[in-house]
């Protein structure tokens, strides 16, 4: 039957869809509404036979239909200045995180800053001292890469552990970065020899400070303007940010308005009462930049409920800040046998991967997981493990493999709960 004569016997087309005809269409629209929609399969919904909204929206926003998949307060925190929000890791897709969902973490809130009244300074050890307006250094060559950046602090080593894969880890994030390298910069104001770390300052109300090695500030440390194609937003710095590729995210400092060149780390208060790891000998451990290899299971994960018995797919996420992630294996079974995941091309240096196993559910109780390898051959430790070698009393850097448990009934909540 071609179309004139579908449509000659009552049929309708529907986005090129061919229903069944007068009768069939009839006794499939009293099922559907019987059940309380009428926009299903054969209906033609409302939608489909009226004009949408206008184009050219100053700004597109997510469907109203997505209203949930939004940024939360840390568990526990109630004041919102010195806080953080994380990314809904378990809402997101592939590896890039819109700029309106990346996680946050300030010390004195979200400066509002005028951009031509913004300026960086780049002084101390070095022959010609600079002021840079932000036109200024948009000017220089730039460049853009995609790298992930995350909390030193995520997640905690203490309960509560969290529900959903945001609350447990939802302080990592990775965008696409376009700004000046750092290296750039350094030749302008001819950096002495001598000078061996780089003291950054934020502009906002805290000053936020943090000592960076000259040798990574030689390397791949970005001076960093746009954000996944567009201007930084507030919250992540704007007008100007530092990037500190594959290290913790308090060293990347926001609102930047000063580079100061020394002989020796600054030890401020972010570098000695805070950000420093106690281990089990009752010695802390300073200055451990590197976020290392982690990787983190966002389907089935916490809060999320499977419906239906067969086969399903693990998805996942992993990083290091060492580099390239070689290869991640998943367990089904509790840790006590793994398989090796599919890792999702391209696999980029300091950025998230995604990787994917399938695996079958049939009503059993399971306990999933993942452990990530990086091209140094670092493997992804369990908590024991992280335990064994620190104590009990560390508070940032754990990267310890996070299991999730799926009940009878398809629930799937925290493993560590």
């Amino acid at each position: 039957m071609n179309r004139r004569e579908f449509l000659a016997k009552g049929g309708l087309f529907a986005g090129g869809v061919a229903v069944a005809g007068v009768a069939g269409n009839a006794v499939a629209q009293s099922a559907s509404q019987a059940s309380g929609d009428a926009n299903l399969p054969p209906n033609i919904p409302p939608w489909t036979r009226s004009l949408g909204g206008p184009t050219a929206v100053p700004y597109g926003k997510p469907s109203k239909y997505e209203s949930e998949v939004i940024r939360h307060l840390y568990p526990g925190l109630k004041e919102p200045m010195s806080a953080y929000s994380t990314s809904p890791l378990q809402d997101l897709d592939g590896t890039i995180t819109p700029n309106g969902l990346f996680y946050e973490r300030h010390h004195a809130g979200v400066p509002e800053i005028d951009p031509t009244q913004h300026r960086l300074m780049l002084h101390g050890m070095v022959e010609r001292p600079l002021i840079f307006t932000m036109e200024e250094l948009r000017q220089f060559p730039a460049e853009s890469h995609i790298y992930f950046m995350e909390c030193s602090g995520n997640p905690s080593f203490l309960p509560p552990y969290g529900k959903t894969a945001g609350e447990v880890a939802g302080l990592v994030s990775c965008a696409e970065w376009t700004g000046v390298p750092l290296k750039t910069l350094l030749k302008e104001v001819g950096v002495d020899p001598k000078a061996t770390w780089v003291t950054a300052e934020g502009a906002d109300g805290a000053a936020m400070n943090r000592s960076i090695p000259m040798e990574k500030c030689m390397d791949d440390v970005m001076v960093v303007y746009s954000q996944n194609g567009e201007r930084l937003r507030p919250e992540q710095g704007y007008p100007v940010r530092l990037f500190v590729p594959g290290y913790e995210g308090n060293t990347h400092i926001k609102w930047l308005r000063r580079l100061h060149f020394t002989d020796a780390p600054v030890y401020s208060r972010e570098e000695t009462g805070k950000y420093t790891d106690l281990m089990k000998d009752g010695r802390a451990r300073k200055f451990s930049f590197v976020m290392e290899c982690k990787s983190l299971i966002t389907y089935p994960s916490g809060t999320q409920q499977l419906s239906r018995k067969g086969r399903h797919e693990i998805r996942g996420i992993a990083w290091s800040g060492h580099g390239k992630i070689t290869h991640v294996d998943v367990s089904i079974d509790g840790g006590n046998t793994w398989l090796e995941a599919a890792l999702q091309k391209p696999v980029l240096s300091k950025a998230l991967t995604a990787f994917r196993a399938p695996f079958d559910w049939n009503g059993e109780e399971m306990v999933i997981m993942s452990r990530a390898v990086d091209e140094t051959g670092y493997v992804q430790p369990t908590i024991e493990q992280l335990i064994e070698a620190r104590g009990k009393v560390s508070f940032y850097h754990n990267n310890a493999i996070q299991p999730w448990k799926i009940s009878t009934t398809g629930e799937v909540t925290n493993g560590r709960a």
